[in-house]
């Protein structure tokens, strides 16, 4: 995986820094929307929203429209809570430990594993979309991905295969490794560096 990185991992804004606030705004933003559409959006709310403090004090109305077009507007409004919230309780900053991290509202347990992982590239597990994909499809290969008891067993895993260097690579490698080569519908799977050990090898 992270020589399959190392060749082919995309080359993102958010992966250049290592500020706790440009990760997280990159996070909320990459849920359930894809890179193309976020990268723009990205730039532009760090020039308008910089900070914790600037985001935490503007007007709701124009946390919602700078958003625009970009959906689930729910979110905008999550981030502007978990400004508040680093103001109000951490001087502005956001913490490293997980206890912390997850009791801010709208800081789920895959958010702060990527908070951890990427900005204090603290050793952090991580399971999105692409990430619950791939473990289940090379270690798993049968049964119901969605269900509560798979989801807690690719924890597990991913836990378990996190190397103990080089971990930044490592996650945002399996990330990308499902968006575009272990992608859901088309996946390619005769040029797959995992074909020969892989659990869904010949299925798809």
């Amino acid at each position: 995986m992270l020589a399959w990185y190392r060749k082919n991992g995309r080359t993102l804004p958010w992966r250049t820094t290592d500020n706790p606030y440009h990760i997280l705004v990159s996070e909320i933003m990459l849920q359930q929307t894809q890179v193309d559409r976020v990268l723009p959006k990205y730039l532009e709310w760090l020039t308008k929203y910089p900070s914790f403090s600037v985001l935490a004090e503007a007007r709701p109305a124009d946390v919602s429209r700078t958003w625009y077009p970009l959906g689930y507007n729910i979110r905008p409004m999550r981030l502007q809570s978990i400004a508040q919230q680093a103001m109000a309780n951490h001087g502005g900053q956001l913490p490293s430990d997980k206890a912390t991290l997850l009791s801010f509202k709208g800081i789920g347990e895959y958010t702060a594993g990527a908070i951890r992982s990427f900005a204090f590239r603290e050793r952090a597990a991580i399971l999105d979309t692409n990430v619950a994909r791939v473990l289940f499809r090379v270690f798993i290969g049968k049964g119901d991905p969605k269900s509560h008891a798979m989801k807690k067993r690719l924890w597990q895993l991913s836990e378990a295969v996190l190397p103990h260097r080089h971990v930044f690579d490592f996650n945002q490698g399996l990330m990308d490794f499902g968006a575009t080569l272990c992608s859901a519908r088309k996946p390619a799977c005769p040029t797959c560096p995992m074909r020969n050990y892989c659990k869904s090898f010949g299925v798809y």
